[in-house]
């Protein structure tokens, strides 16, 4: 059965237009793929951000981990097995200032580990995550997306290509805070219900 992991970061809850447009999305392809989803919301502040000691934990084989160090690497161990068990990663992030979340650059943090999810070769970095496909939603007060001020999609569709993730598509909706929010956010649904997967 295909697997599809529901990455959500807005601090809105049950409010958030970026969430919406995400379940929306979620749920097409798991009506097409008949999906299990997976859900993780990174707005419940519990992805911790990076510092040396856990970088190092993450870093250090299972095996020669001391208890500590086992405590530190489990939750980038747990978010690196909820990418590894998906076929599809559908990201759910709206525009802070500009760019992702502070959460969603922790989540990333984290599930970016060398020698893990991707490696080193000679031709530089080279995605371990091969196989999968993954599609990027977001929203935004009124920054416009794909100019100079759009660093959340762009980001996105390269953090997700640096895993070795296939980058399929990506749906937006800017200025939902203005007075055609209405109107923005319809189309972007209409959008996703048009899709072809």
């Amino acid at each position: 059965m295909t697997t599809i992991l529901h990455v959500s970061a807005s601090i809105s809850g049950n409010d958030s237009t970026s969430r919406a447009l995400g379940d929306r999305l979620t749920q097409r392809l798991s009506d097409h793929h008949g999906a299990q989803v997976i859900e993780r919301d990174l707005s419940t502040n519990d992805i911790p951000f990076i510092d040396g000691v856990r970088f190092e934990a993450n870093l250090t084989a299972p095996e020669d981990r001391n208890t500590a160090q086992s405590e530190l690497a489990q939750i980038g161990d747990e978010l690196i097995e909820e990418l590894r068990g998906a076929d599809v990663v559908v990201i759910s992030s709206p525009m802070y200032n500009f760019a992702v979340p502070a959460t969603v650059k922790a989540w990333a943090d984290l599930v970016a580990r060398a020698g893990t999810t991707f490696r080193y070769a000679e031709n530089g970095p080279e995605g371990l995550l091969t196989g999968r496909s993954a599609y990027i939603v977001s929203t935004s007060g009124g920054t416009p997306f794909g100019g100079e001020m759009d660093f959340t999609t762009t980001w996105l569709a390269f953090f997700v290509k640096f895993l070795g993730i296939e980058h399929k598509a990506t749906f937006t909706a800017p200025a939902i805070l203005g007075e055609n929010a209405q109107e923005t956010i319809a189309q972007t649904r209409r959008e996703i219900d048009e899709y072809a997967i």
